[in-house]
C-alpha cells in the first residue's frame, strides 16, 4: 500500500474545513431546537421572540467563520502572502 506525504498547507485547509462543517451543523441544529421550544411553549406578547438573539450573534460568528475559512481571509493565506512579498523583497535586494 502505498502512502503518500499530505500537503501540510492543504491538510490544514481540510481539517479547517471541517472543523467549520461541524460548527454549522451544531448552530443549525441547537437553533432549529431553540425556535420550537419557543413555538410549542407560550408565545409571550413579546416584540422580539427570544431565540432570534441566539441566532443572530452566534450565526455572525459562525458567518465569519465560515468566511475566514471559505474566503480566503484566514491568516494562514495571508501570512504566505506576507512571506511570498518577503522574499521577492530580499530577491530584489530592498531587504
Amino acid at each position: 500500500m502505498e502512502t503518500t506525504e499530505r500537503d501540510p498547507q492543504l491538510w490544514r485547509m481540510a481539517k479547517d474545513r471541517a472543523k467549520f462543517k461541524s460548527h454549522l451543523f451544531t448552530y443549525l441544529t441547537v437553533n432549529a431546537l431553540l425556535w420550537a421550544i419557543w413555538a410549542l411553549t407560550g408565545r409571550e406578547s413579546y416584540p422580539i421572540p427570544w431565540p432570534v438573539w441566539s441566532t443572530v450573534f452566534w450565526g455572525f460568528g459562525v458567518l465569519m467563520n465560515g468566511i475566514g475559512v471559505y474566503g480566503g481571509f484566514g491568516r494562514a493565506q495571508l501570512s504566505e502572502r506576507e512571506y511570498e512579498r518577503l522574499q521577492r523583497q530580499q530577491r530584489e535586494g530592498r531587504i
